[in-house]
């Protein structure tokens, strides 16, 4: 396969063009022909001219490269090595939404021929490449796993924003059905990846190493946002004690705060999911996750109680949230817990205006039907800074004051600011 790959005589097909399928395309098509396949075709005009939807691929990275951009699903035929990289997402009872996952099998096994490979790359449970999207693949393509074509899968590891531990510098997880798969699978992967490969034993083993690498971070945040519940309770500085607790060697530093994304913010609930599935329910796990998606309930109530105690109306407050995006200097506003922060205050009838310097207004009003302002107005009872975007780190307490009226708030989310007594203002942070 790679020598044909190598010669292209044969291309690999990537099959979703978001924040994971699109580098992962990039990078293949420096060495192969690539064909981009995604549903929807605004993304694909707009990657015809080497312009990124989502603006985190700079317009650079599409020169040099052998790709084909189509909606067209037809255009698979020509492919034999196939990459899924749609997104798996949870429906609104925090279940495990696979609808774009098995529609991609669908779509990739009305094109599947003898010889041909698939790898999934989403983000699943363990066991759901096998269970769920193989006898998809199977059953449209009339072919048998083994006998005609082989499977993968290769979890993951974008980090959206992050310019340094890109793709081919992250150290890549792959599994096969079978150990011709999975030698095939790692030497085509190691032809763009210069970390090295690590061959997992099972398909299984690489899907659930990829969920606990988030239900991990997941775990340790919610850890970090109890202790800050307790230590504001405790009148407390919890980056203080964060500070002192990090002098000691083997002491793990997380900070407290929202936990949005597709990442973090999702894939606890896909082995949550699956655990119930054979008899086991979750504790900690569970708990960890209620802990997090409580957090914007939780501010949006000590912003409340700080209005009161500054005597002011919560139905006659203006305030304003810097930030949308689900973490710093990205677009993405997927299952940003900011949004839910902001429905929250909303609740009370406070009137909140939104900036945010990447976040797209018209996905902002699509996603929550929330409008993003230009910029800020003035005359706020408070201001929420509540992702770090570098534009916001170099703000001071005079700036913030310039928008707020008498008693001005200032809630820090991110822990950016060293404010002092004599600033005059009423300064909080988890």
């Amino acid at each position: 396969m790679l020598k044909d790959l190598q010669q292209k005589k044969k291309q690999i097909a990537v099959v979703g063009l978001g924040y994971v399928g699109l580098p992962v395309a990039l990078a293949f098509a420096r060495k192969f022909r690539v064909i981009g396949y995604d549903i929807d075709p605004d993304r694909i005009t707009m990657l015809q001219r080497a312009e990124d939807p989502s603006r985190a691929v700079s317009p650079d990275a599409f020169a040099d490269v052998d790709i084909t951009f189509t909606a067209n699903p037809d255009v698979l035929k020509q492919a034999h090595f196939f990459i899924i990289t749609v997104p798996t997402p949870v429906d609104e009872y925090k279940v495990p939404d696979l609808k774009p996952l098995h529609l991609a099998s669908e779509q990739v096994g009305n094109v599947l021929k003898s010889g041909d490979y698939v790898i999934y790359e989403s983000t699943v449970y363990p066991g759901c490449t096998e269970e769920d999207c193989l006898p998809i693949l199977e059953k449209q393509s009339g072919l048998k796993l083994g006998l005609d074509f082989r499977l993968g899968y290769s979890p993951e590891r974008i980090n959206p924003g992050d310019k340094e531990r890109t793709l081919t510098t992250i150290l890549k997880v792959v599994s096969g059905s079978d150990d011709v798969a999975s030698q095939v699978i790692r030497e085509v992967y190691g032809s763009i990846v210069q970390a090295g490969i690590y061959v997992a034993p099972t398909i299984r083993v690489a899907e659930a190493a990829k969920v606990i690498e988030n239900v991990q971070r997941d775990l340790n945040i919610s850890l970090m946002n109890e202790l800050a519940i307790i230590f504001d309770k405790l009148k407390i500085d919890t980056h203080e004690v964060i500070k002192a607790a990090s002098t000691k060697w083997n002491f793990l530093s997380f900070t407290p705060g929202l936990v949005g994304g597709h990442c973090i913010g999702v894939d606890p609930y896909y082995l949550l999911h699956k655990a119930r599935q054979v008899g086991y329910d979750p504790q900690v796990i569970h708990s960890g996750r209620r802990i997090n998606d409580g957090m914007p309930v939780y501010i949006a109530t000590k912003l409340v109680q700080m209005l009161l105690q500054s005597k002011k109306h919560a139905r006659q407050a203006k305030v304003l949230v810097m930030g949308l995006t689900f973490k710093e200097n990205i677009a993405d506003i997927r299952n940003s817990k900011v949004a839910d922060l902001v429905r929250e205050l909303m609740k009370y009838a406070i009137n909140v205006h939104i900036v945010d310097p990447y976040a797209s207004p018209n996905e902002v009003a699509q996603e929550y039907r929330l409008t993003l302002m230009d910029k800020p107005s003035a005359q706020y009872d408070a201001v929420v800074v509540a992702v770090g975007h570098d534009e916001y780190k170099t703000l001071e307490v005079p700036y913030f004051k310039s928008l707020m009226n008498e008693s001005p708030i200032l809630l820090d989310l991110k822990g950016l600011y060293n404010v002092a007594k004599e600033d005059q203002i009423t300064y909080w942070r988890l």
